[in-house]
C-alpha cells in the first residue's frame, strides 16, 4: 500500500521553489466560450458527459460584476456554446460529480450579507438529479464557505470536504468527514469536520476543487493554495494531494501549474493577475492529464500536466 507522506505545512514560496524542479505543463490553450455577449467566462468545470454528449459548467459574469451564472456549454467548431435548452444557475463557480448513479452539481450561491450592509455572504449549493435537465435543489453548505465538495468512495459512502473560515479555519482550510447516504449531508455535518491538521499555515489558505477516487481507494485531491504579497495582490496556485479515508492519513501538496504556464491574457482587477483555479482535471490512458482552469478571473484555459495522481495508486 502507498504510504502518504506528510511533513510541515508548506508555504507558498516553498512550493513554488519545488514545482520550478519538476516537468514543466505543456500545450496551454485558451477556451473560446460564444454565445455569452460580452460576458467572460472563467471557473469552469471540467467537460463531462451528460444524455451523451460533452458538457462544460461555466461561470459567465460581466467583467465589472461579481453576479453571475452558470451556463452548460456544448463544442461546436471548436468553440463552446450555450446548450440549448438547458437550464441556467444564479451561481458562481461550478463544479460536478456522480453519487449513487446521478449527477451532482454544486456551485456557490451569493446572497446580501445579514449584517454587513452592502456586502455579499455565500453559501455552497447542491442539485441532483439524472441529468442536467432534471437538477433539483437538495442540500446547502453553511453560511459563509465555499469549496465544499463530495465524492463517492469504493464502498459507497461519500466523502466530504470542507473549508471553513474565521474562528475554525482562518483564512480557510480544508476538513474532511463522511457520511453514509447524501441525505445525510447536513450543515451541522459539514460544520463538525474536522480539519486536515498541518496542510496549510495560517497566514495563507486553500481549498479543494475537485476530488477524484484513485485505483486504490484513495482520493485525490485536486485543489488551490493561495497566499496575498505585501501590495494585497492574490496568488492561486493549482496543487494537489491524496488522502486515505479509512485513516484520514494525508500527503504533502505539490503544485501542478503556476499562472506563467498558461497564456498571457486580461484580468478581472490588477490584483488578480496571478491567478489560476482549479476548475477540474481529465486523467488520461497515456500518464498525463489536461487541467482545466479559470484564468485571473476573466477568461478559462487548460493545460496538458504529467498525471498528478499516477504516483498515489502505485
Amino acid at each position: 500500500m502507498t504510504l502518504l507522506k506528510k511533513g510541515n505545512a508548506q508555504t507558498c514560496e516553498k512550493l513554488l521553489a519545488e514545482f520550478t524542479t519538476k516537468a514543466q505543463p505543456t500545450n496551454p490553450e485558451k477556451m473560446i466560450f460564444s454565445g455569452v455577449g460580452e460576458n467572460d467566462v472563467y471557473n469552469i468545470s471540467a467537460p463531462f458527459e451528460d444524455e451523451g454528449e460533452l458538457v462544460i459548467a461555466g461561470r459567465v459574469e460581466s467583467r465589472d460584476s461579481e453576479h453571475s451564472n452558470v451556463n452548460f456549454f456544448v463544442e461546436r467548431n471548436g468553440e463552446w456554446v450555450p446548450r440549448s435548452g438547458a437550464p441556467v444557475f444564479e451561481l458562481q463557480d461550478p463544479f460536478f460529480t456522480r453519487i449513487a448513479g446521478e449527477l451532482v452539481l454544486g456551485g456557490v450561491q451569493i446572497f446580501p450579507h445579514p449584517t454587513n450592509e452592502g456586502q455579499h455572504g455565500w453559501r455552497t449549493v447542491f442539485y441532483k438529479g439524472q441529468s442536467i435537465a432534471n437538477l433539483q435543489e437538495f442540500a446547502k453548505g453553511p453560511d459563509g464557505m465555499k469549496d465544499l465538495r463530495l465524492v463517492e468512495l469504493k464502498d459507497g459512502s461519500i466523502g466530504v470536504l470542507t473549508r471553513p473560515q474565521g474562528e475554525k479555519g482562518g483564512r480557510g482550510k480544508i476538513g474532511w468527514t463522511r457520511i453514509s447516504t447524501l441525505a445525510e449531508l447536513s450543515v451541522d455535518v459539514v460544520s463538525e469536520a474536522p480539519l486536515l491538521e498541518g496542510q496549510f499555515i495560517d497566514e495563507e489558505w486553500g481549498g479543494a476543487n475537485e476530488p477524484h477516487l484513485l485505483a486504490n481507494g484513495f482520493v485525490g485531491v485536486l485543489g488551490h493554495v493561495a497566499s496575498f504579497d505585501g501590495e494585497g495582490n492574490r496568488h492561486y496556485y493549482p496543487m494537489v494531494f491524496a488522502l486515505d479515508p479509512e485513516t484520514g492519513a494525508f500527503s504533502d501538496m505539490e503544485l501542478i501549474a503556476t499562472r506563467s504556464c498558461f497564456l498571457p491574457g486580461p484580468s478581472k482587477r490588477p490584483d488578480l493577475v496571478d491567478v489560476v483555479f482549479s476548475g477540474g482535471l481529465v486523467r488520461k490512458q497515456d500518464g498525463t492529464a489536461v487541467l482545466y482552469a479559470g484564468i485571473s478571473d476573466a477568461e478559462a484555459q487548460k493545460i496538458t500536466i504529467l498525471d498528478p495522481f499516477l504516483k498515489y495508486e502505485q
